[in-house]
């Protein structure tokens, strides 16, 4: 979940610049530039998706008014966007949202773990494909991992390491040797939110959660 924050009107400009960049129309949930603004305004990506999704269907008054302003005058929005960025808290940003509750699951999902250049969103990708290979064919050489490591721009030695750590997450390999790495408390928060649920439900995750990559 996000902050708390409460929906701003300004909001509708910053989607719609996105919703206007080529190709026009709705961006996928987790492509860059969506997370981005979802990290910039505290709000979950899916409640952008579906304020996006209003845009298109000019569903509201409002969305209708605004797209009348805006919707063929880049510059207008370019130029109401701007300011919108000088006024915003007047210039302090974290005071702007001083009082805000603070709950920023999916917001950790893009941040760093344990001194790493692992996010749990790269995890998350990991274990999707963690599930369709084998212990034999987690290696560097497996065709799968190489993809994977191109698209999370890693070395697959690195997607390689993160599967072994999965290994010793993972009740039904019941290993019992010692496994020391950093990532292992965050692996095991990944399995926690993953391991026992439906592969499938993950897959899905994991392919919309692959677009942030793609950017």
């Amino acid at each position: 979940m996000a902050r708390n924050a409460k929906w701003s009107e300004d909001y509708w400009l910053l989607l719609m610049q996105i919703y206007l960049q080529k190709p026009v129309g709705v961006k996928p949930m987790y492509s860059r530039k969506m997370v981005d603004l979802s990290l910039e305004l505290h709000i979950a990506p899916n409640i952008l998706f579906t304020k996006m999704c209003q845009i298109a269907n000019l569903e509201t008054p409002r969305v209708e008014h605004i797209w009348e302003t805006y919707g063929n005058n880049p510059r207008k929005l370019t130029r109401a966007i701007k300011l919108w960025h000088e006024m915003r808290g007047y210039g302090h940003a974290d005071e702007f949202y001083d009082g805000v509750e603070v709950n920023e699951t999916f917001e950790k999902d893009f941040k760093p773990v344990s001194d790493s250049n692992m996010t749990p969103a790269m995890l998350i990708l990991i274990l999707d494909l963690y599930f369709r290979l084998t212990p034999i064919t987690m290696v560097s050489e497996t065709p799968e991992i190489q993809q994977l490591a191109r698209l999370l721009k890693v070395k697959p030695q690195e997607v390689v390491e993160v599967m072994e750590v999965f290994q010793h997450c993972d009740p039904y390999l019941n290993k019992k040797d010692v496994m020391i790495s950093p990532l292992l408390l965050p692996c095991n928060d990944i399995w926690r939110r993953f391991g026992n649920s439906d592969t499938e439900q993950l897959a899905s995750f994991a392919e919309q959660l692959s677009e942030y990559f793609k950017g």
